[in-house]
């Protein structure tokens, strides 16, 4: 059989083959160049980028879990400045589509950091995380509330013309409800699932593990979560959606392209592996061939329920 094609399209951007890195879980990408081919794998997706240097929680902020880990690093970051300025000439250099991730702990915020991107002809679109407490609103989570994300979505909306990626948090009663907002607001992709809150006990010490108290549950423990999630939304709304949880091998990928998934990113894996990202995509690549399938993109939604 011919080599598969792995391409797949996302918002206008046409990715190599399905495999992003998840946000937070790969630094810049010059981290990882020691470890896999940046030009192997679909795109890099950078850490949540906010309007100023953010140094994050206090230690300790990771502990590994019964199939999978907590993180409260606290979106610990350079800044957009320090991006532009650091991060952004070695990422021009890799031939690989650069989404930036960003936040902000205001609507004002979130408005500023997608203009400061949206001039950068380095970045190929945006992931916006609404996984983030409105500090004037008194703490709010702007992806817990329909109306909340949608101002912010809205906003982001209207300061980049970029493809533009919301990142949805699971930690919500109605996934779908979410997604008709952000569709509705204007996004042109969905990313899901971002972590699940979640805690750990020292029993003989009688504390908490993390020095936040709670903190985001991710790797394989949450797929099951990720897929219904996935499969749900899928139904629900017509925009392409990234699959994100658990994803350790080829074959987790491609049951999530399988639930309606376009693309999926990886990141609890590069952990353990990080050379995880392109080692997926070589993976998926061979399943294709092993099933003489033609197409990655053939599998989009192909689940029969």
């Amino acid at each position: 059989m011919h080599k598969p094609d792995m391409t797949v399209e996302l918002a206008g951007i046409k990715l190599r083959n399905p495999v992003m890195t998840a946000s937070g879980t790969f630094g810049y990408g010059a981290e990882f160049a020691a470890h896999l081919d940046l030009e192997s794998i679909g795109a890099l997706v950078t850490k949540g980028l906010s309007l100023r240097p953010k140094a994050g929680n206090p230690t300790p902020r990771i502990v590994e879990t019964p199939g999978g880990m907590l993180n409260a690093i606290g979106l610990q970051n350079v800044g957009i400045d320090a991006f532009i300025t650091e991060k952004l000439p070695y990422l021009a250099k890799v031939d690989t589509p650069v989404i930036a991730n960003l936040y902000g702990n205001t609507l004002e915020e979130y408005g500023e950091v997608a203009s400061r991107l949206d001039a950068l002809s380095g970045v190929a679109g945006v992931e916006v995380n609404i996984s983030c407490p409105n500090v004037k609103q008194g703490g709010i989570v702007f992806g817990t509330d329909p109306a909340a994300a949608q101002e912010v979505v809205r906003l982001v909306r209207r300061n980049t013309k970029k493809p533009m990626i919301v990142k949805l948090s699971p930690n919500v009663t109605d996934v779908v409800a979410m997604a008709k907002a952000c569709a509705d607001a204007g996004a042109d992709a969905l990313s899901l699932i971002n972590t699940l809150t979640g805690m750990a006990i020292d029993l003989d010490r009688r504390r908490p593990v993390l020095a936040n108290v709670t903190g985001g549950l991710s790797g394989p423990a949450i797929k099951p979560v990720a897929l219904r999630m996935v499969w749900q939304v899928a139904r629900a709304v017509k925009l392409p959606l990234i699959g994100i949880g658990g994803i350790m091998n080829g074959r987790d990928a491609l049951e999530f392209m399988l639930a309606g998934a376009s693309a999926v990113q990886v990141g609890t894996a590069s952990f353990l592996d990080p050379g995880a990202a392109q080692r997926i995509a070589a993976e998926m690549e061979q399943y294709l061939v092993d099933h003489k399938i033609a197409s990655v993109a053939s599998l989009i939604g192909a689940l029969e329920v």
